[in-house]
């Protein structure tokens, strides 16, 4: 079992598998198996699922949770990340999360540390957790997922949620096909279209991304009204068909997914939240107990 979770391939298939058992427990259950234990979590970029989600499953589990504030933080002050991590660890956490808006700094922060560190999301790289609760979420739908297929629709080229699925739902067999305007999509092999209406009648699961339009530089679309026009996720596209819809969220309502959709029974935003405290519980657990 690796110390830390950077990318989803720090856990084999075995393993991810192992902490999907516990996630269906802790769905219903919250044992303190990690009472009197301490975990720190330090967002350099804006969160509110991700960061809650990770302190919600901390406490459930029985373990303190310190936030620290950014804001008011040392880094503000010149102190080098480096020293940072190094004066958090001084403090005895058993792990700790960290979010930052550029890409690789958990893996390097990583080395600095003797508790585990946990990816929370960094630059367009990587989201690891949250492409865990991404298929285990769809595995409670589909059952087993090999040759099941998935559109990713959106901002793939700028998506850190987008390459962590991709590499996770392939190692499970999944189909996983690209869908977006050119300039949104990355230099990968891997089926691609520009029109969703090319796929639809195909896939198992749809999965809306959100427009990074934060780490565009410069503006791709006139609008997101316009960009909306050809990939939001609508009744009328979806019909009557028999597939699941995700999103990791913040969902732009009527641009990623409409409104009517995100109130179908079929899609399971909501319920992506739910499981996501279940499976960071699994992860906290998994990786500070083994």
């Amino acid at each position: 079992m690796a110390k830390h979770l950077i990318t989803t391939q720090d856990f084999s298939k075995e393993e991810i598998i192992a902490l999907y058992r516990r996630a269906e427990i802790f769905l219903s259950e919250s044992p303190k198996t990690l009472a009197d234990k301490l975990i720190i979590t330090i967002f350099f970029e804006n969160s509110t699922r991700t960061r809650s989600s990770f302190e919600v499953a901390a406490k459930r589990l029985g373990a303190e949770v310190v936030s620290l504030d950014v804001a008011k933080s040392s880094t503000k002050k010149g102190e080098t990340l480096f020293d940072t991590a190094a004066n958090l660890d001084a403090m005895g956490p058993h792990a700790i999360v960290v979010r930052h808006k550029s890409a690789g700094v958990p893996n390097i922060l990583a080395r600095h540390v003797n508790c585990s560190l946990i990816n929370g999301g960094d630059g367009a790289h990587a989201h690891p957790t949250q492409a865990l609760l991404d298929l285990f979420t769809i595995r409670r739908h589909l059952g087993d997922v090999e040759g099941k297929k998935i559109a990713i629709v959106g901002d793939i080229k700028n998506s850190r949620v987008a390459n962590s699925n991709i590499e996770l739902l392939r190692r499970f067999g999944m189909e996983v096909i690209l869908v977006a305007p050119p300039q949104f999509l990355p230099s990968i092999d891997l089926p691609m279209t520009h029109n969703i209406r090319d796929v639809i009648d195909e896939v198992d699961v749809i999965m809306s991304l959100r427009t990074q339009t934060e780490r565009h530089k410069y503006p791709i679309y006139a609008s997101l009204r316009d960009y909306g026009n050809d990939f939001c996720i609508t009744r009328e596209l979806i019909g009557d068909r028999d597939l699941i819809i995700l999103h990791p969220g913040p969902v732009h309502r009527n641009i990623d997914i409409s409104d009517e959709v995100l109130a179908d029974p079929r899609c399971k935003v909501l319920e992506q939240v739910r499981n996501g405290v279940a499976v960071r519980m699994a992860v906290l657990e998994t990786l500070i107990n083994g």
